[in-house]
């Protein structure tokens, strides 16, 4: 029964009204974006922003197209490049990896590689620890993929401080980068 003197019902009711919303307001917001230019397909958790840069990959000079999209200090981005030499592939993706390992000043915790018939050149997967200095020491989640198809390399990387990042976003954005 409803009393008007402390409201005491029509508090609980907008209380549970004002959690309700909030559990409809979807911190990812999940849209398929495609590259025509590099050829992948992807699920982003916000609309990605694109930008392009040349950078040094190991003496090896590329220009990255980097796709990105970040939620809550997360960010989820696909970086690729057209190699000129197929001999650099290979050294390439290493040196992909190996930069941004160091980038949030980390230990590989866990990789898997794995090759098939049709891309013998292997796809890798990371796990890495770490803790940036200019992050404040708090400990940063770096899980990335490294793929190759033909002369493209491919990143795709999810980073942010270990707490915040989603393992169940994560894997739902590594998973379903796919090459057209």
């Amino acid at each position: 029964m409803f009393t008007i003197p402390g409201f005491p019902l029509l508090r609980l009711t907008l209380i549970a009204l004002l959690f309700a919303v909030q559990a409809c307001s979807p911190t990812y917001n999940w849209r398929e974006v495609s590259s025509t230019d590099a050829a992948f397909s992807a699920l982003f958790p916000a609309k990605p922003a694109t930008h392009s840069r040349s950078i040094n990959l190991d003496g090896i000079q590329v220009t990255m197209t980097m796709t990105a999209a970040e939620i809550d200090g997360v960010t989820f981005a696909i970086g690729s490049a057209q190699l000129s030499d197929p001999a650099t592939v290979l050294p390439a993706l290493n040196a992909m990896k190996t930069a941004l390992t160091r980038n949030i000043n980390g230990t590989v915790r866990r990789e898997k590689s794995s090759a098939s018939a049709a891309n013998p050149i292997p796809s890798t997967e990371i796990e890495a620890i770490g803790a940036p200095a200019a992050g404040g020491g708090q400990p940063m989640l770096l899980m990335a993929r490294f793929a190759a198809k033909n002369q493209r390399i491919y990143q795709v990387v999810v980073v942010g401080r270990e707490q915040a990042v989603s393992r169940e976003a994560a894997e739902t954005f590594l998973t379903s980068f796919k090459l057209d």
